[in-house]
This record gives C-alpha cells, structure tokens and sequence, in this order.
C-alpha cells in the first residue's frame, strides 16, 4: 500500500514535470524518488507519468490519482493541525457552567474573551446552574469548569475537585430607596432584624439562602422570609416594590431599578466566595488553557 511520502514524490513530479526540478524541491537526490514513483505505480497497477529523455506528462489514470494524491494530503495535514491544535488546547470542547449572579460579575466576561482570543477554535457551551447542582454535574462530568459560589459541603467532591478562588465578594443588603436606612454608607444587620425579607428558596440557591441565616443568627434574629423568588433579579425587583429586603452579593448593584438602593453589611463574614472548579483528575489541554487563563486575568488563591 503506498504511503503518504509517495504521494508527497508523485505530486511534486506532476507539478514539476522534471524528476530533477521535483528531487531538488524534496532535497533529495533523484535515483530515490524516480524508484519511489516506480514503487507507487507497481502498487496501484498502472502507469501515472509517461517518461522520456526529455520530458514527463501525466498519463489520464495519472491525472485523476493526483487530484485524490492532493485531497489525501490535505486532509492529512488539517488532521495533523487540529490534533497538534488540540493537545496544546487550541481546539476541542468545554463545556462551562455559572450561577445567575456570576454573570453580573466581571470576571466572567473577562476570562471568557481572552480564553476566546487564545482559543477561537474551541467551542465554549455555557450552562446556567446554581452551585450545587454544579458539582454534581463536575462529578458526574457533565460540564468540565464552573464558575461556583461556595466550596464543596461533600468530602468526596473536596477531594475530587480543584478550586481556584477568584473573589469573596461583599453581601449588599437591597432596600426600597425610600426606606429610612437606604442613605447609610453601612449598616448592621441586626439594625433590620424586624423586617421581611426576600430570598430564593434553599432547594434554588443553598449558598445565599444559608449565608442570611448565618448572618442574621450572628446578629441575634432569624430572618422573616416573607416571599420566595425563583430568580435574584425577580429578587430585586420585589425589593423595589417594598415588599422585603433582600441580601445579594456587590456585583448586582449593576442591577439599577427604579426605587431600589444597596448598602453594604458591617460584618467581616458577609461575603460570597467565587472560586472556578474543575476536576483534578481532568487533564484536557482546553481545561488546561482555560485555567491558566483564570490564572493570569484574575488575583487568584488556591484552596
């Protein structure tokens, strides 16, 4: 069967039309490449170039072996590409997961277009997910990076996973504008611990609907939740109409509604982690690129 350094001698003879001009574009001598051509027509069974003293042509059956000749090499060589492309993590698949209140954050964004300038061919599929259905789907290998709001409860997925933490992220507390302590620059939490409250349901959001307890038990009150929203933006609006307040991390005061106002809490602990996770064990050059780029658009720490 003849092999691609055939193919390579008999295309470079057909362009040339000379075994002299075509050894002399292969650096190689031309005893080697006129015994190579003759190897190739032996296998095939048929004759591909007519050859004289003075000159060479391609036979009809030669003509239609070098376009398949060029095809072959072609497709040979994009083949050689993607898979070099691909081990330095250039090209292939990553499938990324955040929460609703990462896409707020810049970091997202950031990382996201300088991972696409240093990888343009690898195709990014972004999922919504809150935080623990995140890790289950990381085990499961569902998604190969998330963006995550707290770190594994589980020790299984402690052990399992890397976590590369990009900010803990000051908790706000959302207030009606005209609520009497919306003009403060701060305040405590047990200054509001005889007023509703809005929040996600815990089964939605475990890590923000936890954080308020924790909070407001630090504080000596447990919250009076008196509605539950599906989604933080819903959350706010809500807070807008005067229907609670409403704890959510520094990044959503991007969200500017009508009758809405954020104040930062007195408390060292009223923070939200934002930390990328991935698989240990995941040796994917994408992931690899992806998290190097975590690494140089982000103040990092390792967990």
């Amino acid at each position: 069967m003849f092999d691609f350094r055939q193919l390579r001698y008999f295309v470079a003879v057909s362009e040339e039309l000379s075994f002299t001009r075509a050894a002399r574009r292969l650096h190689l001598s031309q005893p080697p490449l006129s015994q190579q051509i003759q190897a190739l027509e032996q296998d095939l069974g048929v004759r591909l170039l007519e050859r004289t003293k003075r000159s060479v042509s391609l036979t009809g059956p030669g003509r239609i072996f070098l376009d398949h000749a060029r095809q072959i090499l072609a497709k040979a060589d994009d083949a050689r590409a993607q898979v070099v492309a691909a081990a330095a993590g250039h090209s292939g698949q990553l499938r990324l997961a955040y929460t609703v209140s990462v896409s707020f954050h810049p970091a997202l964004p950031r990382i996201l277009l300088r991972y696409g300038q240093l990888a343009p061919n690898v195709r990014v599929e972004l999922s919504e997910l809150y935080t623990e259905p995140q890790f289950e789907a990381l085990m499961d290998g569902r998604i190969d990076v998330g963006f995550v709001r707290d770190e594994p409860r589980r020790a299984i997925d402690a052990r399992s996973l890397r976590m590369t933490v990009l900010d803990r992220e000051p908790l706000l507390l959302a207030l009606p504008s005209g609520h009497p302590l919306s003009g403060r620059s701060s305040l405590r939490l047990d200054e509001v611990a005889q007023e509703p409250f809005v929040a996600q349901p815990r089964e939605v959001a475990v890590t923000l609907y936890d954080r308020l307890h924790q909070l407001a038990q630090k504080a000596g009150f447990q919250p009076r939740i008196q509605r539950h929203v599906q989604q933080v933006n819903g959350m706010l609006a809500m807070v807008a109409a005067g229907l609670g307040l409403a704890l959510v991390p520094a990044t959503m005061r991007t969200v500017r509604l009508a009758g809405l106002a954020y104040v930062p809490v007195e408390d060292p602990d009223a923070y939200m982690l934002l930390a990328v996770a991935s698989r240990a064990n995941d040796t994917s050059p994408a992931l690899a690129q992806f998290l190097a780029v975590v690494a140089e658009t982000a103040t990092v720490r390792s967990l």
